[in-house]
């Protein structure tokens, strides 16, 4: 696939018959079969079946000739359920799972005329902020492969930067769609919540949780979002809010437009490259009409207790599916008869199957839960959580209000693969500024806004270790279901920039 191909550019394509859907699969293929032994950014490919559906669209062009992503070759995070091909979440516990039915997304993409070529990967069962908890080892960063591609969507955002689909999807619950995007230089959305339908996503932190695309462009994650958006009779947490044109919203006009920017909250432990490619980043907007004004998150501070609170909670609920019994990994299958004792089966079954990262929040969770614990814990964070929703709901309304707030989207670049595997503290503060969001349930966007240091492109190393630039991402949240907003103010941001054209190294647009 060339490096100058969009999600649009590949539809327009196939809708031209400039290039089949046949023709645009094989160069997707190609490239992963050349790219992603190094990236990693792949747990399963799905050659056969995805050139067998492009074929099969080109036979019928006159069906698929108007759909909104005919022929575009699109990626799927691994824990969304896929009809007939493996779904896994990163995880020893379905390692051979394939789930009889598709996630809502999954079947909006697939009406759309998208084509499915695999299942990337992410961190297991998506906890984590950096790809390296996937029970199948780490996805890497297309701009230097010794830097984590950010998580947990990492395989998604690391597949799009290395120009190997022009879309993929991912699921964020604390950041890991926009994370792995700033990281990767890739733009990421997490819409509001309940504006996409979450059936079919296998659960994490039910209340926090949303699919959003990861895109090279503003307009890619505009025109996916008009696909996978909507009401579902089959998640009873989507919202019937009508789903607009979002790509008619993007003018380019941000005359008008008032830009929240919380100071205060950005004082501390930001990088040095980060905060002055954000404040370059707050002058391009200012320069296009947009006025900034300085505001304050009182509660933010508290996010990141509040978020592994209520995330751990709600996930030590959810993965206690998970016993052996029903579906999925069971240990010492052959001792069903000969050792009756069903305690020992479900201890060693969740044992063997869950990774540290995954025990260590459901260990956190359940206690958050216990009698005694339960008002001191979980209650209090809860509360805390309405706090930090009421803080942006007042830079939102009045006379003063504000359309969007700004920020980086990650404290620092991509680290390197193991630095902070041994301080879980240190790692979950990589999301200081997205987890508010989904505490809040509003939607946000990352949109690449520079790169560290002076050049445009990192030089690499002995064994891929990056010597040099690495994309930084800004990071712009609305108000509920006013995506619309977001995606114009990023899309003229976009316009005037050119970080979006960069390709990382190695990419070579001739592979295939």
């Amino acid at each position: 696939m060339s490096d100058g191909v969009t999600a649009r550019s590949a539809r327009d394509a196939f809708r031209s018959r400039s290039r089949s859907a046949a023709d645009l699969c094989r160069e997707t293929i190609a490239r992963i079969d050349a790219l992603d032994p190094a990236l990693h950014a792949f747990n399963t490919v799905v050659a056969d079946h995805a050139l067998a559906r492009a074929e099969a669209m080109d036979r019928e062009f006159d069906r698929w000739r108007d759909a909104p992503l005919a022929g575009v070759p699109v990626a799927l995070k691994d824990n969304l359920c896929t009809r007939g091909i493996r779904t896994t979440a990163s995880s020893r516990m379905l390692e051979h799972y394939v789930p009889p039915y598709d996630a809502t997304v999954v079947s909006r993409l697939g009406a759309a005329g998208a084509i499915v070529v695999g299942k990337t990967n992410c961190d297991e069962f998506a906890m984590g902020s950096s790809n390296e908890t996937s029970a199948f080892g780490p996805a890497r960063n297309p701009w230097a492969l010794d830097r984590i591609p950010g998580g947990t969507s990492g395989g998604s955002a690391a597949a799009v930067a290395a120009r190997l689909t022009p879309l993929a999807l991912g699921s964020d619950t604390g950041g890991s769609v926009r994370q792995p995007a700033a990281l990767c230089g890739v733009v990421g959305l997490k819409p509001t919540y309940g504006r996409v339908s979450r059936y079919g996503l296998i659960a994490h932190a039910s209340s926090l949780e949303q699919i959003g695309p990861l895109t090279r462009t503003v307009h890619d994650a505009a025109l996916t979002l008009e696909v996978i958006a909507g009401i579902d009779p089959a998640d009873a947490t989507s919202a019937a809010a009508p789903v607009p044109q979002y790509t008619a919203a993007l003018t380019g006009d941000v005359r008008g437009v008032r830009v929240g920017v919380p100071r205060a909250l950005l004082e501390q432990g930001v990088d040095g490259d980060v905060a002055g490619a954000i404040a370059n980043a707050l002058d391009t907007l200012r320069a296009r009409g947009a006025t900034l004004v300085d505001v304050e998150l009182p509660h933010a501070k508290y996010a990141i207790p509040v978020y592994y609170l209520v995330s751990t909670a709600e996930a030590s609920s959810n993965l206690a599916r998970y016993d052996g019994v029903r579906y999925g990994f069971r240990a010492n299958p052959e001792s069903r008869i000969s050792n009756p004792d069903l305690h020992q089966m479900y201890a060693r079954t969740r044992a063997l199957g869950f990774g540290p990262e995954v025990k260590r929040r459901i260990m956190l969770g359940t206690y958050a839960l216990s009698a005694g614990y339960y008002d001191a814990y979980y209650l209090k964070a809860q509360q805390v959580r309405t706090l930090i929703l009421r803080d942006y709901e007042q830079l939102f309304q009045g006379a003063d209000a504000v359309d969007v707030v700004a920020m980086p989207t990650s404290p620092t670049p991509a680290f390197r693969i193991g630095e902070r595997v041994s301080d879980p503290l240190q790692m979950y503060l990589a999301d200081i500024f997205t987890v508010s969001a989904n505490l809040a349930g509003l939607p946000a966007i990352s949109v690449p806004c520079g790169f560290t240091r002076d050049a445009a492109t990192p030089k690499l190393g002995e064994n891929g270790s990056s010597e040099g630039s690495l994309p930084i991402g800004l990071q712009l949240t609305g108000r509920p279901f006013d995506e619309a907003t977001l995606l114009r103010i990023a899309d003229a941001y976009e316009r005037d920039t050119s970080w979006w054209h960069a390709a990382p190294p190695g990419s070579d647009p001739d592979v295939a």
